[in-house]
């Protein structure tokens, strides 16, 4: 079985690369799960996932020509696979965003759940590939009228591609939410997993190099957490099928 989620949102900062790992973590507790850093321009999970010194990552993989393999870009972190992706900006100029299908059609035939970090923006090719590869999108949001807005874009564009809603994922919630959660219910084409309270136990998750599950696994956040992977109801699926669903993949020129 393997089922591939991007998780994304609308703008920056909603700690999407937080959820992802988190969700990672608490999926991983019943299945072999893979996350890869697929933000190209702008990635942060290798230093989320104490890997800010890693040799080879996603870029290296994304050239043309590489005699690099998946399997030396792929890190066994928190009972995780990690893909990470550079920060240099002549990686991300050297690197193709076509070849992230090969990649991920690779990771599918040793994994269960595939997350796929997105970036944050729908600005480019390489923005938008992670969302149309995927089977379903977790969408990110803060609790408010405006991030709603953004999340519903990634939304449409996901569904003209045939991806479907997962569920809303709200993030950094500081106080009552259930009027903007209603929104969301009615609006989403998926469930709202959970409330993610905001805390200081992420920010020091952050700073400390490790997932907020390993970092704070009985926290309030981490617990929102757990709920929302437990609702994601992953389904089986065929990983020859879905590798070579990944490899003839149309690569948007433009979002």
């Amino acid at each position: 079985m393997v089922e591939a989620f991007a998780v994304a949102s609308g703008k920056g900062g909603t700690g999407k690369t937080t959820s992802t790992l988190a969700l990672g973590m608490a999926l991983a507790e019943e299945h072999d799960v893979t996350v890869v850093d697929a933000d190209t321009g702008m990635a942060n999970l290798l230093f989320h996932a104490g890997l800010d010194d890693a040799a080879v990552t996603l870029h290296d993989l994304l050239v043309e020509g590489t005699a690099t393999t998946v399997s030396e870009a792929t890190y066994d972190r928190f009972g995780l696979s990690v893909v990470p992706c550079g920060t240099s900006l002549a990686g991300f100029e050297a690197a193709e965003p076509g070849r992230l299908r090969e990649v991920v059609a690779e990771l599918a035939s040793d994994a269960d759940v595939l997350l796929l970090d997105s970036p944050a923006a729908l600005g480019s090719k390489s923005a938008v590939l992670p969302v149309v590869l995927a089977d379903r999108v977790v969408i990110v949001v803060e609790p408010t009228i405006p991030a709603l807005s953004d999340g519903l874009k990634v939304q449409e564009y996901a569904r003209s591609y045939g991806t479907e809603t997962a569920g809303v994922l709200f993030n950094k919630v500081r106080e009552d939410a259930a009027d903007v959660t209603e929104q969301a219910e009615r609006r989403f084409g998926g469930p709202v997993l959970a409330n993610v309270p905001d805390s200081d136990v992420v920010r020091d998750a952050r700073r400390a190099g490790k997932p907020l599950l390993a970092h704070a696994p009985e926290s309030g956040a981490a617990a929102s957490y757990r709920r929302a992977a437990a609702r994601l109801d992953v389904r089986d699926g065929d990983e020859g099928a879905v590798a070579d669903r990944f490899r003839s993949a149309v690569v948007p020129d433009t979002p």
